[in-house]
């Protein structure tokens, strides 16, 4: 049975705290599938939501992980994709109801705003939290309804 691939990506902001991440979810088993960027240089935070977008939509992988300084640009960019329910959290509350309430695909981090085991505490929730389903499932579908909120 293949392992399950969580794509991420950060602007340069992010870098530091992508590699961390990334390692991390090898260690949990992960397959990871790194869209960029690959350095401290300066890029722009959309390209990468967008990528990261497009291989969830496509299928490439399951989950993502997206990161710039804040969050706040990147969950934007990543958002505009509409198979794509990106979740901007800042503590382990935010990343279980993500996934609990609104089956989150995508978990965004400011890596300006956390700290990494704070960063780190998010990615394991958010990747260990089943979907409740229930009354949450007409709301969900509401959000992506090209593929029923599943």
């Amino acid at each position: 049975m293949p392992r399950d691939i969580v794509a991420i990506a950060a602007d340069h902001a992010g870098f530091p705290l992508k590699s961390v991440l990334a390692e991390d979810l090898r260690g949990m088993g992960f397959d990871v599938l790194d869209l960029g960027t690959d350095g401290p240089d300066s890029v722009d935070y959309p390209d990468y939501g967008e990528a990261l977008a497009k291989a969830i939509a496509a299928g490439r992988a399951k989950f993502g992980v997206a990161i710039c300084g804040t969050g706040i640009g990147i969950s934007i960019a990543a958002n505009r994709e509409r198979k794509v329910r990106a979740a901007l959290c800042h503590d382990v509350s935010t990343a279980r109801l993500s996934r609990e309430h609104n089956d989150a695909n995508v978990l965004v981090l400011g890596a300006r705003t956390l700290g990494i085991q704070t960063a780190r505490d998010c990615l394991k929730t958010f990747l260990t939290t089943a979907f409740a389903g229930g009354r949450h499932v007409r709301r969900v579908a509401k959000l992506s309804p090209d593929d029923g909120g599943q």
